[in-house]
């Protein structure tokens, strides 16, 4: 199964340009940027995305943001592999 998920950039990561630290579903991940950044990478702090494989593919509303979190959540119930996506990952 291929599956986005939200997550709102929170800060930039100082030691690599072009990532930046997400928080999804309570958790801290790095993602690259690349895809989504224009000219002010500190604009995106704050901003929802779609993220898939560790890249940031697009910007997203925050309702369409949380919207996608609450199905994902749903699904979560039936689906194990979404139960483990939306469990996974690193904290820091």
């Amino acid at each position: 199964m291929c599956i986005g998920i939200p997550g709102q950039i929170i800060a930039l990561h100082e030691q690599q340009p072009g990532n930046a630290w997400a928080e999804v579903c309570g958790l801290r991940r790095e993602v690259n940027i690349a895809l989504i950044s224009e000219d002010d990478p500190e604009a995106l702090i704050g901003c929802w995305v779609l993220i898939h494989v560790g890249f940031a593919l697009s910007r997203l509303d925050e309702q369409e943001a949380l919207e996608t979190l609450a199905a994902l959540h749903a699904m979560e119930e039936v689906e194990t592999d979404v139960a483990l996506f939306l469990g996974a990952g690193e904290t820091r």
